[in-house]
């Protein structure tokens, strides 16, 4: 058991919470530096991505912050595309590549400061053309997800930002459901298929460490700039999205 990584869920949780991100493809990164079973690091991730967003979608559901007639449309269509994904059978050296590109990839996107609508924006993109786009976003970014062990929103997030589909909190409220149903549809495939070699007393260590850091850093609600955060991850999805690629190509 590699103890430290224990430590740096907790840290990742801790400083994430406190901003109100879920810190998902930080997780992913740092599991993807060590040498574990390809089905540990993406059952772990989605495990530890339920943990961290469920407290917010209860948040922003009683605050009723959810708009269900945009949101539906995107996690319809994501849910059973998160479960093929996770059921598709790839070899670990496939999982390494793909997992390598998506993290440049969301490297990028988490880089980029994107305008969100203001909170006084009126919807108008409630169209057939928008009802097609946000399903086939949704279903793309799912499918990605359950193959790769992502919850999904450190790419609907940026995407939805540079479309201006909504308000800023809206975007949030949308990724933090879209996060929570995919990550569990992504599990629902990966349990039929289980590997006898998962440590699932390192995955429980790993999900008590985000639960602890999380609980904390919600509560202290840090005044770090948000977007201070997201470049952080950038540069830490970056290098484990490299090294990946370097180890596997």
């Amino acid at each position: 058991m590699h103890w430290e990584i224990f430590l740096f869920f907790l840290i990742i949780a801790f400083v994430y919470s406190s901003v109100g991100f879920g810190g998902g493809s930080s997780y992913l990164a740092v599991l993807a530096m060590y040498n574990l079973p390809y089905q540990e690091i993406r059952l772990t991730a989605l495990i530890c991505n339920i943990i961290v967003v469920i407290g917010g979608v209860y948040i922003y559901i009683k605050n009723k912050q959810i708009d269900w007639k945009k949101v539906i449309p995107i996690t319809l269509v994501s849910v059973p595309m998160a479960y093929l994904g996770a059921v598709l059978k790839i070899s670990q050296e496939t999982f390494f590549l793909v997992l390598g590109i998506t993290l440049v990839i969301a490297a990028l996107l988490l880089w980029m400061k994107t305008e969100t609508a203001n909170e006084d924006f009126s919807v108008k993109d409630s169209g057939p053309s928008s009802l097609f786009r946000n399903s086939f976003l949704g279903g793309g970014i799912g499918f990605l997800s359950g193959l790769v062990g992502i919850g999904g929103g450190i790419f609907l997030s940026p995407l939805l930002n540079l479309l201006k589909w909504d308000t800023a909190r809206k975007i949030a409220a949308t990724s933090s459901v879209f996060i929570l149903v995919n990550s569990i549809s992504g599990i629902a495939g990966q349990l039929s298929k289980l590997s006898v070699d998962i440590d699932y007393f390192r995955i429980l260590s790993l999900c008590l460490a985000v639960f602890i850091g999380g609980q904390i850093g919600s509560r202290m609600s840090l005044k770090w700039n948000p977007m201070i955060i997201k470049r952080m991850t950038a540069v830490l999805v970056l290098v484990a999205g490299i090294n990946v690629l370097i180890k596997y190509w």
